[in-house]
């Protein structure tokens, strides 16, 4: 938990392009989460471009460094990944590995922390796989992933500048995936 007691929601997620299809998904996510009455912080796409991890290295860049930092702050978490041949991206998967780094603090890895999961592709058969994948990764990392994910399909479904998109579901979807990461976090702090 924080220490000021101000429940936090971490965004991961994107791709390099900067207002990307994921990234935009990411944001309506953390907007639920703001609406359920968390603070939000964004990290994504190029502040994602890290070295690789390596566990041998004690050394690590500063956005690396800063990645960590904001996890380890993080109650909840909301993880958002382009589907790219039917798998997360290598971005968001070597961000995810960086969580490596939590082994040995007093809250190791995700635990005890809700994680929002989605995943944006162009195609159901991507989008449902990464979801998968984003899903299996969290349980390794002792998260909690909510009940609703989102698989979003970007042949049927377009973000758009505003902070919305084509298909109101999805927008419906995404805010409840923030919300519910919210809640669960809110519930764990016991506010």
């Amino acid at each position: 938990m924080t220490s000021t007691n101000a429940v936090h929601v971490l965004g991961i997620g994107g791709s390099l392009r900067e207002g990307s299809q994921s990234e935009r998904a990411l944001r309506i996510a953390l907007d639920g989460a703001a609406e359920a009455g968390v603070t939000t912080e964004l990290i994504a796409g190029p502040e994602l471009v890290l070295p690789f991890y390596d566990t041998a290295l004690a050394e690590r860049h500063e956005r690396a460094v800063r990645l960590v930092e904001a996890i380890r702050r993080a109650d909840g978490i909301v993880v958002v990944s382009p589907g790219y041949h039917g798998a997360l991206s290598g971005l968001v998967k070597n961000a995810l590995d960086y969580v490596e780094d939590l082994r040995d603090d007093a809250r190791p890895y995700l635990d005890g922390r809700a994680v929002g999961l989605a995943a944006v592709a162009f195609g159901w058969q991507a989008a449902v796989t990464t979801l998968e994948q984003l899903r299996t990764i969290t349980h390794a990392l002792r998260g909690w992933a909510t009940p609703l994910g989102g698989s979003i399909n970007t042949a049927e479904t377009k973000f758009d500048e505003a902070g919305g998109a084509s298909d109101d579901k999805t927008v419906r979807t995404l805010r409840l995936i923030g919300s519910q990461v919210a809640e669960f976090a809110r519930s764990r702090a016991g506010h």
